[in-house]
């Protein structure tokens, strides 16, 4: 499990798919737990995980830790990576070769933690992973998708342009901490209130 996941940030720090290996300062592999239950995907880099190569240590970050902390989750148990590895110039939304370039490392990070459950921040991992739309109108909901179950939010960077949002992230993340102790102490049969079809992530 360690060993697959430093292959893989081996990887990604080297990799040439895309153009944005030629903008990029750090390229940043996902960081955590190797056994963590929660896995969480948001969209790419940022200014400062592309200045020091670790995904959520900007502003966004901050946001999610204090989020986790309330919800009584520890950051150093969880995993956190992103959909595309390197950071667009101007923190630009990824195209979609950009997204296909970086799918298989997300491949390989969730089938090498096989975590209980894989949240989704933001609307650009949602319809990376799961090809969602709407996040709001779909936040809180629980999915299912090639024999994984994922978990639904907004994005923390949200949090931070739209102060109303902060609530919202909090209640999403202390229902996911809720699932998840249910799920580990086997006092939940998960029925996802959406079933994606097979294939991609």
């Amino acid at each position: 499990m360690a060993g697959e996941l430093e292959g893989i940030k081996d990887e990604v720090t080297a990799c040439l798919r895309c153009g944005l290996c030629s903008t990029r300062t750090n390229a940043v592999p996902g960081s955590g737990d190797v056994a963590a239950e929660i896995m969480f995907v948001g969209e790419a880099p940022g200014r400062r995980e592309d200045m020091l190569g670790e995904p959520f240590v900007g502003a966004a970050g901050t946001r999610l830790s204090g989020a986790l902390e309330r919800a009584g989750l520890s950051r150093s148990k969880v995993y956190i990576t992103n959909v595309v590895k390197c950071r667009p110039p101007d923190n630009r939304v990824p195209t979609a070769a950009e997204r296909e370039a970086c799918s298989e490392y997300l491949q390989r990070e969730i089938a090498a933690i096989r975590p209980r459950i894989i949240c989704i921040l933001g609307n650009t991992a949602f319809g990376s992973v799961l090809g969602g739309s709407e996040i709001t109108k779909n936040r809180g909901k629980i999915a299912a998708k090639n024999g994984n179950l994922y978990f639904i939010t907004i994005h923390p960077a949200a949090t931070i342009y739209n102060q109303s949002l902060a609530g919202v992230l909090d209640d999403d993340i202390a229902r996911l901490a809720d699932v998840v102790r249910q799920l580990r102490d086997g006092r939940m049969e998960v029925k996802p209130d959406i079933t994606y079809p097979s294939g991609g992530v």
